[in-house]
């Protein structure tokens, strides 16, 4: 048996994305960071996210308004007081990028010019906004941000990053025999490349920003390491979640058998794209007064109400009326990418579909991004905070990843001096009593992970009810059944920890969903279709039945 490779660190941080490091940067000036990456360094939401982020730049935009503008997004489900904490802190934190190097996107007089922290940023305009605040950097303003913080954290001599490694579960002081209270230590990593588990103690914090686990589903726009790994490692660590019934579906994902996960940013609608029937006529204004610029639960719900009444595969987006030359400035990435598949942004209408996007819910956090366990903070999507309610307005994610990565290390970095720097070695992992699978195990496990996917598209959708919430939560509990046999007979894998993950969650969406008696935001069911008063969000907790306050 190859021997255990060890790493000792003060803060791991589990997740390279925006979140993840953006609080390893803030860190590393005062202790040693880890960054353990799933796959490579840029395989992260942020990289793909094309929109921007929301903050108030605008003379005639407030802070207010920002912050209205979310809790209507949210359905009367937000955390006003975390509202506020957000809005209020956006501003610095997104001059904290420009200062790290991030360029966004400048009004045309000044394009040619140094862009100082006072500018005038181009800010567009999405779902559910009153005013223009979403900078960006063109459409790709994830990957001009990610791209930054990647370069910055693989110079810093303080952050160590571990690539194509998936975290096993978390560690805990009272599993290696530490007095007190018990608190998070390190977690156990397997090592994709090698094909080996190794582990990791962290003297002070261990970080999930693993992000969210719209991989459950059979179509969603997020890279293939969404699968609710930190949400999973957080609930068998004894963490409650939140909200996890609410699953944003974004609407306008490309319909297209050569690209069924490309996004079409939200700014399309802001910079005036309309949505078409397949007879060329609009629908939004039928729905909504805010037509295609309503919030993307509403959006999303009326373009899957018009396929189903129609029977189409697919509805249209058009922005074909604006300039070439606008088009292609502004929508650059997504006009290169449609060119491939002979589609020509600037000509004709695109076929579009809603796919799942966006994971509203998460581990349960305060303000500083801590968990219930000591020692555990989660920050980006895989957290709930309160900020997003039953539905998350267009923009606000990338802005929370950055708030809470600030916010995070301020509380870390207070904490850092209590925690005395004493290494203590993680418990070996035991191979004894298990062995290799087979080929036609392999095949059981693929089987399960498409099973599920396609389970939860289907019954866990845009539009529920309870008898198929029921059905899938049965199926759910069988598969998991056949998981854990599987899990504990055979030695681990990348896809064996996937989906060992994706059914965790799975079934904690599903108890979420049959607990919310009523139809709110992202969360809709034809056995309750109106919206009960005094909504609270669903929380579930481990070792105890779950719980939900409120009136429904």
């Amino acid at each position: 048996m190859q021997p255990l490779t060890e790493y000792v660190t003060d803060v791991l941080i589990i997740g390279s994305g925006a979140a993840g490091l953006s609080l390893a940067l803030r860190l590393a000036e005062h202790c040693k960071v880890i960054i353990l990456s799933k796959d490579l360094l840029n395989e992260s939401s942020t990289w793909y996210a094309q929109g921007g982020i929301a903050a108030v730049f605008e003379d005639m935009d407030s802070i207010n308004s920002h912050v209205e503008d979310t809790l209507q997004a949210g359905a009367g489900l937000c955390n006003r007081d975390v509202v506020e904490f957000i809005a209020s802190n956006a501003r610095h934190c997104v001059e904290w990028l420009v200062q790290q190097g991030v360029l966004f996107d400048v009004e045309a007089e000044n394009a040619t010019l140094p862009v100082p922290l006072n500018t005038r940023y181009h800010l567009t305009r999405e779902g559910g906004h009153s005013y223009r605040r979403v900078l960006h950097a063109a459409d790709a303003t994830g990957k001009a941000i990610e791209t930054i913080l990647i370069h910055k954290a693989a110079l810093h001599p303080n952050i160590h990053i571990i690539e194509h490694c998936h975290a096993v579960d978390l560690v805990t002081s009272n599993t290696i025999g530490l007095c007190g209270p018990s608190r998070v230590v390190g977690t156990y990593i397997w090592n994709r490349s090698q094909e080996k588990v190794e582990r990791c103690y962290a003297c002070a914090a261990v970080v999930l920003a693993t992000g969210g686990a719209s991989k459950v589903y059979q179509y969603t726009t997020n890279p293939d390491i969404s699968s609710g790994d930190g949400i999973a490692m957080a609930w068998r660590a004894g963490c409650r979640v939140a909200n996890l019934e609410f699953n944003q579906f974004h609407p306008t994902s490309l319909f297209h058998p050569q690209a069924r996960n490309f996004l079409l940013t939200e700014a399309l609608r802001g910079e005036g794209a309309y949505l078409y029937r397949p007879d060329g006529s609009r629908f939004m204004p039928d729905f909504d007064l805010r037509a295609e610029l309503a919030p993307r639960d509403i959006v999303a719900r009326a373009i899957d109400h018009e396929m189903r009444r129609l029977g189409a595969k697919c509805m249209y987006l058009d922005i074909s009326y604006r300039p070439e030359k606008f088009i292609r400035h502004h929508f650059p990435t997504i006009y290169d990418k449609l060119r491939t598949l002979d589609i020509d942004l600037t000509r004709q209408p695109i076929p579009i579909v809603p796919a799942a996007h966006y994971t509203c819910g998460g581990v349960m956090v305060d303000k500083h991004g801590r968990t219930d366990l000591d020692g555990l903070y989660a920050i980006g999507e895989v957290s709930y905070t309160g900020l997003h309610g039953a539905n998350r307005l267009a923009s606000n994610s990338l802005l929370e990843c950055l708030v809470y990565g600030w916010t995070a290390s301020v509380d870390i970095l207070h904490r850092l001096p209590t925690f005395v720097k004493q290494e203590h070695q993680l418990p070996s992992w035991n191979h004894s009593s298990i062995s290799n699978s087979g080929y036609g195990d392999e095949i059981v496990l693929q089987q399960h992970w498409q099973e599920l996917r396609l389970l939860m598209w289907d019954h866990v959708g845009i539009v529920r009810t309870t008898k198929r919430l029921e059905s899938a939560l049965y199926r759910i509990n069988f598969l998991t059944k056949e998981m854990n046999e599987y899990y504990s007979n055979f030695r681990i894998s990348h896809a064996a920890l996937e989906v060992r993950n994706l059914l965790q969650v799975a079934g904690l969406i599903v108890k979420s969903a049959l607990l919310r008696k009523e139809s709110r935001g992202l969360h809709y069911t034809l056995d309750y279709p109106t919206m009960q008063p005094n909504p609270q969000p669903t929380i579930l907790q481990p070792g105890r039945k779950a719980y939900y306050y409120g009136s429904g």
